[in-house]
């Protein structure tokens, strides 16, 4: 099957994920990313280069090329976990329809061995990126950051038109399931009235019926060290979980959406 010699370029592969998806996971980290996100906590994916960056004192390089068939061995060493747990694979990044062809391979592949697809993404690429894995996708944990294209532009580098025109596509297209994701940001969008709005528009969203409210964290904060850049939230909290409970009442003060906090 020539999909299988498909190549792409990955720089971490998280066996055993609890996290984005059901059941437990592999998550396959993909390189490349259009946004420069201030939060972002792998700012070692943005740039689809391959780099090195300082880890605890010593120089490592920061990405490699792969095959899907490779990729797709790793994935099965954990079919008897899916199996029991009801989880699979992940595809996450960066943002992974950076490289279009080769997350599709990743995913048909995962298909047709009967492995559950999920892949975390903002949208922001071309439709057609989109359109190439829907059929072989099972779940679609989808950042929608903001409502605002201004601030939205000023955080992350780009407006969000984009973005909300395919979160609107791909829930109309009723290809796969949709879920909603918003990382909370404090001085971003975590605000009851930010929050609130992205809650509104998500509802609005063909089938959707849930959204995951991500607190901000500082985990990746000594990646940029080791990539020699300037970490730009340096010193902002991570929101209390007090707050965060706040605002998960809020989303169900404006719609009937199902919300929990982390995913």
């Amino acid at each position: 099957m020539d999909y299988l010699k498909t190549t792409g370029r990955i720089f971490d592969v998280q066996r055993y994920s609890i996290h984005d998806g059901p059941g437990i996971r592999t998550i396959l980290f993909l390189k490349g990313c259009i946004l420069r996100c201030r939060w972002c906590c792998n700012p070692e994916s943005q740039e689809f280069a391959i780099q090195k960056m300082i880890v605890q004192g010593e120089e490592k390089i920061i990405g490699r090329d792969v095959t899907v068939e490779e990729m797709l061995q790793v994935v099965e060493k954990d079919r008897a976990y899916y199996y029991r747990s009801g989880g699979g694979m992940t595809l996450s990044g960066g943002e992974c329809l950076c490289q279009p062809e080769f997350a599709r391979d990743l995913l048909r592949g995962a298909k047709e061995r009967g492995i559950h697809t999920a892949i975390e993404s903002m949208a922001g690429m071309p439709w057609e990126n989109i359109q190439m894995v829907l059929p072989y996708l099972d779940l679609y944990l989808m950042d929608i950051k903001h409502t605002n294209p201004e601030k939205h532009k000023a955080f992350t580098g780009r407006s969000n038109e984009r973005m909300l025109e395919n979160a609107r596509k791909t829930a109309l297209s009723g290809m796969t399931r949709l879920v909603i994701r918003v990382p909370v940001i404090p001085g971003f969008n975590d605000t009851v009235e930010e929050i609130q709005g992205i809650a509104r528009f998500a509802a609005t969203l063909p089938g959707v019926d849930k959204i995951h409210l991500l607190p901000y964290h500082r985990l990746g904060q000594d990646k940029y060290t080791g990539l020699g850049r300037e970490y730009l939230l340096d010193g902002v909290l991570p929101p209390s979980a007090e707050h965060m409970e706040t605002l998960k009442k809020a989303v169900h003060a404006v719609c009937g959406l199902d919300c929990q906090i982390g995913g």
